[in-house]
């Protein structure tokens, strides 16, 4: 047998002493959702903060969350909206005072802490169990606190105090809801049913049972299930008893262990501790707000607080969520995208107009999990969204779910463009008027050929003909498809770059990357053809000067086209200016949270170590100047590679590509001269001539295959580690603690002083 490469590639990390240095950390109490310290399973998650009103001092809050639940709106006919449930309290006999300190524990995911208060201390540990629906708080105190007690509040009886602390918002839903309380064999049992819903039974069940433990310390096990029938009632009480029965120490084990082979997945390093601690605190983000099982990972996750938002968006928010799960190699996380879209698939066929349903399909600009949303003038969002599918079929090359989902639902929706295609006088296929996402919104501005469809409706029909050869089904539209990528109009484009639309320049700020998706993530143009190149930077300046309506996601997406064009000091700013518009716990938020910037971040950081559109794997193709040294392990490439790659003294000192599905390899590695490579395991090496940095190796690998690649002369320590040199503060992010980017610890310098 073959050796594996790990008897030649070490991956030399101590992980829990690198996560800990991203830790978020909290130095006072926190006192609002910005910077709440955060857990969550996917499923159930809570916010924690505290308040400064002189009324609550004493309250360290839980906000509770359970993302699938939703309401019937009685005020008018819209989609089935998220609601908040509630808050779990911890009341203590003192107010909470300074110093507080709290932690994020991101390598074991929990949340623990010291709360100093006025008459004693507590100590807390809060974790949502990784496999169970349950939230367990430990609580340990001194005499002086030891009446410390949680109150389970619903949402519509917390005091106004705490909900003007965390702002209304007038556009945002809540049911009227009825309460009712009750216990069953030391079980708490708590159930609101929301009016509108109650023959469906709406509401939500919370459940919790409080434990002595051993030398003093309490345990409190809480469940929330979604609905309020007989049987999410059972399930809850089911879900508390059994965590409260299990030996604490090994629930606790199984728990870690799910999320110590979720990090182990992948790994990065950069030399910039500031963004490295921020990309690895989107990775547990991702797994605490989605999982393989979970619903669509919405514009909140777990963590709903006032917004206008409270559902899905599919013009941009859904798509740039998932976005990072597929280079990181955490494609069961987008398994919930797939099995949203499989399960709805007659709803996606229902948005569109009723004399187009029979072979067509579409998705409108907002919805709830049932994906009902009527196709408007927003034409391209299903489209966009199975641009996610194919991207987790690319970097899986799962073939049945080529067959059985994107295929059919990606036909659906190109059929539904080519019932709006019409000849114009120039024998050209043209599209009528549509809107941009984003572009004059309050306007809802419509321009003709609009650049957002046309590229959407070219990407779909070249992708349609790929996937209908690689499953040989002979499509009696192919044809057709050809016909369009043959005659459709080209993208319009004036001395600016890239235009919104036939005679719609980019003439005021636009926030949305819309008008440059065919850059974006589609790639259908190249910065390897200098004629394209030369128009993605003109119109990716042009975008940029524009400033008026940018946004936090405005700076991901100019992140990731920089990083296509190998700007990797540009991509650098611009993620530095992302980290300025997030909040200290790395949420984001406008006139309501918005999950998908600080994710879509973590693709951005990506791109410029790894991209693998177009067919070619590249290595380290947009690295800023200053970044020295860099490293990643196991991320993933489009084709099922698994890709490893070391930066050293400024040059990439080996890479390692291993083909989990056989599919064709063809890696730019940035190397000149003669290129070495070698299948693991195996003496032989091979030695290939590259002329010029930009041109790809072709590798012959079978399924299984691992190639092991290095420039000229002898073959390096095949190690992995962390970057050396690092700068930047360690555990920034969680409270707001700006001293940490300039020279703390602070002890340090006054050493440095007295000497």
């Amino acid at each position: 047998m073959k050796p594996s490469v790990t008897d030649s590639l070490r991956l030399d990390l101590d992980w829990q002493a690198f996560m800990a240095e991203h830790d978020m950390e909290w130095v006072v109490k926190p006192t609002s959702w910005n910077e709440g310290a955060y857990i969550g399973n996917g499923t159930i998650g809570a916010m924690v903060y505290g308040a400064e009103h002189a009324k609550k001092r004493r309250t360290l809050r839980f906000v509770m969350g359970r993302t699938d639940v939703t309401a019937t709106r009685t005020d008018r006919d819209d989609f089935k909206p998220r609601v908040p449930i509630g808050e779990m309290n911890l009341e203590l006999a003192g107010l909470i005072y300074n110093p507080t300190r709290l932690r994020v524990d991101l390598w074991n995911a929990e949340l623990r802490g010291l709360l100093t208060t006025t008459c004693g201390e507590v100590r807390i540990r809060v974790l949502v169990h990784a496999e169970e629906t349950v939230m367990a708080i430990e609580l340990e105190t001194s005499e002086e606190e030891r009446e410390a007690r949680l109150e389970w509040v619903p949402h519509s009886e917390v005091d106004d105090v705490l909900k003007f602390a965390d702002g209304i918002n007038v556009n945002q839903y809540i049911p009227l809801a009825e309460h009712e309380t009750s216990r069953e064999d030391g079980v708490t049992i708590a159930i609101q049913r929301f009016a509108g819903g109650e023959e469906c039974g709406e509401g939500c069940v919370t459940a919790w049972k409080v434990m002595q433990m051993l030398e003093g310390r309490r345990v409190a096990f809480v469940s929330i299930q979604n609905s309020s029938t007989d049987e999410a009632r059972k399930n809850a009480v089911e879900a508390v008893r059994k965590a409260a029965s299990a030996d604490f120490g090994e629930w606790v084990s199984a728990h870690r262990r799910w999320w110590h082979g979720y990090y182990r997945q992948s790994f990065l390093s950069i030399p910039d501790r500031h963004l490295e601690s921020f990309y690895w605190i989107q990775m547990y983000k991702l797994a605490s707000a989605a999982r393989a099982d979970s619903v669509l990972l919405d514009n909140q996750g777990p963590w709903l607080a006032p917004t206008p938002w409270a559902g899905n968006w599919f013009n941009m928010n859904v798509q740039m969520s998932y976005s990072p799960v597929y280079a990181s190699n955490r494609l069961a996380i987008g398994e919930s995208m797939v099995q949203a879209v499989a399960d709805n698939r007659e709803h996606l066929r229902e948005n569109v107009p009723l004399p187009y349903r029979h072979d067509s399909a579409g998705l409108g600009r907002s919805g709830s999990f049932d994906l009902r949303s009527e196709t408007g003038e927003e034409i391209g969002n299903l489209t966009w969204l199975c641009h996610c599918l194919w991207r987790q079929y690319r970097y899986s090359m799962d073939d049945g779910l080529l067959r059985d989902v994107l295929y059919p639902v990606l036909r659906g929706s190109v059929n539904y463009y080519l019932h709006l295609l019409h000849a114009g006088e120039d024998g050209k296929l043209h599209l009528p008027p549509s809107i941009s996402p984003e572009y004059g919104s309050f306007k809802r501005l419509t321009v003709s050929d609009c650049h957002y469809d046309l590229a959407l409706l070219r990407w779909g029909c070249e992708t349609l003909l790929a996937a209908d050869a690689r499953l040989g089904n002979g499509d009696p539209l192919a044809g057709r498809w050809r016909e369009v990528l043959d005659n459709l109009t080209p993208l319009p484009v004036d001395e600016s770059g890239y235009m919104v639309g036939r005679g719609v320049p980019l003439a005021f700020g636009h926030r949305h990357f819309s008008h440059l998706l065919a850059v974006f993530p589609l790639h259908l143009v190249s910065p390897d053809r200098e004629e394209e190149r030369e128009l993605i930077a003109r119109s990716l300046r042009h975008w940029l000067d524009s400033e008026g309506d940018l946004r936090g996601f405005s700076f991901t997406g100019a992140a990731s086209i920089a990083a296509t064009l190998g700007w990797g000091d540009a991509a650098l700013r611009l993620l530095r200016t992302l980290l300025g518009l997030i909040k200290p716990n790395t949420m984001y938020k406008e006139a309501g949270p918005v999950i998908e910037t600080p994710l879509a971040g973590a693709e951005s950081l990506h791109d410029m170590l790894l991209q693998s559109w177009g067919g070619t794997i590249r290595i380290f193709p947009a690295v800023p100047e200053e970044w020295r040294e860099a490293a990643f392990h196991d991320l993933r490439a489009e084709g099922a590679f698994l890709v490893s790659a070391v930066r050293r003294a400024g040059a990439t000192s080996f890479v390692r590509v291993k083909s989990l599905a056989g599919e064709p390899c063809e890696i730019r590695t940035g190397w000149t001269g003669a290129v070495h490579w070698r299948l693991a395991g195996e003496a032989a090496c091979h030695v290939v001539q590259v002329a010029d940095s930009r041109e790809s190796i072709t590798l012959p690998l079978n399924a299984g295959d691992d190639a092991i690649l290095y420039p000229a002369g002898e073959e390096p320590e095949l190690r992995i580690g962390p970057a050396s040199g690092k700068t930047g503060p360690v555990r920034y992010f969680g409270g707001s603690k700006p001293w940490r980017l300039h020279g703390f610890p602070f002890r340090n310098l006054l050493e440095e002083d007295r000497t």
